[in-house]
């Protein structure tokens, strides 16, 4: 191909999510494609990412994306103004949006899916969610490639009825640059919480959700005693109700746009959540700054923190508060896992290699006869 691939991404929202990082990070190490990005509903906390890395951005505005059908003719559009070689989605509703709006377009580009969670629990969603998944799960065998972040996503697809004709784990990557160890953090962190410099600081950093198990990590981080303490980041959290007795021992900080600054600050990131993760960014950011972590095993969590963190079953606090406390307790172990962390990242994560492997099967597809379906 003599010009730049052109490659467009259909995404269910552009708020402050791991696919929407994702996508702003895939974009950004790929200048040499030409990009569009077309959101389904109205969030827009991505958008300036999105556009200083190069790539065009509709938002469509929906209010719900459950009303997904109304953007179809706006897409179809879109698609058909851009002329992409290649169309690729994210998220369960821009999976099927993406589906609808190609079946008009001829000839029709290769598409692909992207899985980014596993084992959910539908049952705490709205049921439009739910049929979603099942008619991709019949629609499956339209797309050229469905992608996933964890081994655990795609098995739990596959579960469901997901019968893809060909499928690629490509892990989420990260941004060295960015993302890196900070030995000044710590200290900022602690003087702006007024807290003392023997405190262990364990950071929690996830939108407040169903999924992310925030009781859980409250009731462990009860078990535990001072030194430690916690911060909460991410959306809803300060809004939280936090137990009386945590409430000198806890800062719930709300969403921040400064999590690169603050996560070096921590000794700690932990992880809680009961279902629903792919690959958590959380865990490769805070392994790129050196952080140790403790996390549940959901998706490919302890795949992902190998020799890097200690790893616990969903829902168990007593466990959760147990390996808290005992790499609190252990400085050492937690700088050994640190620099093992990062070294992981820079062997397995880094953005570069995950970018090549998506470029790679962009242009597999792009050079592949039209599809059919």
């Amino acid at each position: 191909m003599t010009r730049p691939l052109r490659v467009l991404h259909v995404i269910t929202t552009l708020g402050p999510g791991g696919a929407e990082a994702m996508l702003a990070k895939l974009v950004a190490a790929t200048p040499e494609v030409t990009h569009a990005v077309v959101s389904l509903d109205h969030r827009t906390d991505t958008v300036a990412a999105l556009r200083a890395a190069g790539a065009s951005v509709t938002v469509l505005g929906l209010s719900s994306p459950t009303a997904f059908l109304a953007a179809i003719p706006r897409l179809t559009r879109t698609m058909r103004g851009f002329r992409p070689d290649l169309i690729q989605s994210w998220l369960w509703h821009a999976d099927l949006a993406a589906t609808v709006a190609r079946a008009t377009l001829r000839p029709r580009p290769p598409l692909v899916w992207s899985i980014r969670c596993s084992d959910m629990d539908l049952a705490r969603y709205r049921p439009t969610t739910r049929l979603v998944v099942a008619a991709l799960a019949r629609l499956s065998a339209i797309p050229d490639a469905v992608v996933a972040n964890s081994e655990a996503g795609l098995a739990w697809h596959l579960a469901r009825g997901y019968r893809p004709r060909r499928t690629r784990v490509i892990p989420n990557g990260f941004d060295l640059g960015t993302f890196r160890p900070d030995p000044t953090a710590r200290a900022r962190l602690l003087t702006a919480l007024g807290w003392p410099e023997q405190t262990v600081l364990v950071g929690l950093i996830a939108r407040v959700d169903p999924m992310k198990d925030h009781a859980t990590f409250l009731a462990a981080l009860a078990r535990t005693a001072e030194p430690i303490r916690a911060v909460l980041i991410g959306r809803g959290t300060e809004a939280l109700a936090i137990p009386l007795a945590l409430r000198p021992r806890l800062a719930a900080l709300g969403q921040r746009r400064d999590i690169a600054a603050l996560l070096p600050g921590l000794d700690i990131l932990c992880l809680s959540s009961r279902f629903g993760e792919g690959f958590p960014n959380v865990l490769g950011e805070a392994m790129a700054c050196g952080v140790p972590c403790v996390t549940t095993d959901v998706g490919d969590s302890a795949r992902v923190v190998v020799g890097a963190g200690l790893v616990v079953p969903p829902g168990d606090a007593a466990a959760l508060a147990d390996a808290i406390t005992t790499l609190a307790a252990d400085p050492a172990r937690r700088r050994a896992m640190g620099q093992a962390g990062r070294e992981r990242v820079e062997r397995l994560y880094a953005i570069r290699t995950i970018a090549d492997a998506h470029r790679a099967l962009w242009q597999e597809l792009a050079a592949s006869p039209p599809s059919p379906a």
